[in-house]
């Protein structure tokens, strides 16, 4: 499925990183090793090697991997992309500074592994910075899944991503333009979580 969405030219969530990413960025360590999950067509891994940090890029679409590579190699930086399915892919224990999950959605046995997987990934005082689109957000239809069990709400991250203290965990209402993919009001849910000693 992601490999024909992202076959358009157009970058399907645009070129910009996220906004809360952006809000956010300060949070992780300058020059740290960031982990982005399901990171598409590359967008917000570029931007973050761009201000210096050393990114890793998963993703299980190779179209969407090859237009990140495209718009790093524009940009001048580099970003290691790796093509795996989550589900088969082990980001190590203790390994990173920072992890990336902007709207990574998935199937809720995945998505509890995955989480636990990213906590797990975390070396200690890492930082877990995470979008996702609310139940709330079948009501505004402007991106995301349409299957309610793929959404998150805060009590759900709160179980998942046990072993973070959260300086942010809170469900809000915010204007999203990312490309054609994100357009317009949309409920999400937002993370900022520190990885327990």
């Amino acid at each position: 499925m992601w490999n024909e969405k992202y076959s358009d030219p157009r970058f399907i969530y645009g070129t910009a990183p996220n906004d809360f990413l952006k809000q956010s960025v300060h949070h992780f360590h300058p020059g740290g090793n960031i982990l982005c999950i399901a990171e598409g067509e590359g967008r917000n891994a570029v931007w973050l090697a761009e201000l210096g940090f050393n990114v890793t890029a998963v993703d299980a679409s190779e179209v969407g991997l090859s237009k990140g590579l495209t718009l790093a190699k524009s940009k001048g930086v580099k970003v290691d992309w790796i093509h795996a399915d989550l589900q088969h892919y082990n980001p190590g224990k203790q390994a990173w500074d920072g992890v990336v999950a902007i709207f990574a959605h998935f199937p809720p046995d995945l998505r509890s592994q995955v989480h636990a997987d990213c906590v797990e990934s975390l070396k200690e005082g890492g930082v877990l910075l995470l979008e996702a689109y609310t139940p709330e957000q079948l009501e505004f239809k402007t991106g995301g899944p349409s299957n309610p069990d793929w959404l998150m709400t805060p009590e759900i991250l709160e179980q998942e991503l046990r072993g973070l203290t959260f300086e942010r965990l809170q469900k809000v209402e915010r204007k999203i333009i990312e490309g054609i993919g994100h357009t317009g009001t949309g409920s999400v849910v937002q993370v900022i979580g520190v990885r327990n000693s």
